[in-house]
């Protein structure tokens, strides 16, 4: 079974030895490369709809690893207990999505578990839940799969009385570790979003144009995969005129400062 380059990232992230839980699990790849190829003892593949499980435990049979990888219908971490993994792989899903995972599995994030996340979108959401939640970020990987960008990142608890946390948004918003490591597609990556925010704020000097004018947010922007649209928006404002007015000088001053961030990075790194 040949990984995606996408998913071969997630696997290669997690530590070896360590049992996992695989959750919205799809197909069952990522559990069945690891424990096949002797990374991984045994896992649990978890999904909460019951297709995807149900292909995962035909793709397991397959491989016959029925014994050493369970399949468990669950609504996030729901149907699974501390105790019977080391790591939690959550892949593929949006950032909300997996604060909320998170969230209402805060037994997991008490107990200390290694944590593999490779959210979709809004990542700044996810590095500063795990720090909220006392987690050290050790590392990031940024990569480009047929036109996309995904970022893989992974988390421990935090030394006893260390607890993390970035200076600014612009970190949240594309990973310190990343930035530090000056890495090469994340520099690709920030000088198409630094060419996307200036093309929004040049259209934002037409006022004939403002009803057109994205609703874009900061880190929310910057953390949205860039598979999506950042231009695509349905928050049209039809309140009056002077609020629509303060809310425009927000939204070009807030670009202003990403513009001047990501250029001062580019400049410094390039």
């Amino acid at each position: 079974m040949e990984l995606s380059k996408r998913l071969q990232t997630v696997a290669a992230a997690v530590t070896p030895g360590h049992r996992i839980a695989d959750v919205g699990t799809d197909h069952g790849y990522v559990p069945i490369y690891l424990v096949k190829n002797g990374l991984c003892p045994s896992a649990c593949a978890m999904d909460v709809n019951k297709g995807p499980l149900a292909r995962a435990a035909e793709h397991i049979g397959q491989e016959g690893l029925s014994d050493k990888i369970a399949t468990r219908l669950s609504d996030g971490l729901a149907g699974l207990s501390p105790d019977e993994t080391d790591t939690v792989v959550i892949a593929g899903m949006g950032g909300e999505l997996i604060c909320r995972i998170l969230k209402n599995a805060t037994e997991f994030l008490e107990a200390g578990m290694e944590f593999i996340l490779q959210p979709q979108s809004e990542w700044f959401k996810v590095r500063h839940l795990l720090h909220d939640a006392g987690y050290h970020i050790a590392g990031e990987w940024f990569l480009k799969e047929d036109g996309k960008y995904y970022v893989v990142i992974k988390a421990l608890p935090a030394p006893a009385g260390q607890q993390e946390s970035y200076p600014d948004e612009f970190r949240y918003a594309y990973g310190s570790c990343l930035l530090r490591e000056k890495n090469p597609v994340l520099l690709e990556y920030l000088q198409k979003e630094q060419q996307k925010k200036k093309s929004i704020l040049a259209r934002m000097a037409q006022p004939e144009e403002e009803e057109n004018i994205p609703q874009i947010t900061d880190s929310e922007q910057q953390s949205r995969n860039s598979q999506e649209d950042p231009e695509n928006t349905s928050g049209k404002s039809r309140k009056d005129p002077e609020q629509n007015a303060m809310k425009r000088r927000q939204r070009q001053k807030q670009l202003e400062e990403e513009i001047r961030a990501i250029g001062q990075y580019l400049r410094e790194t390039v």
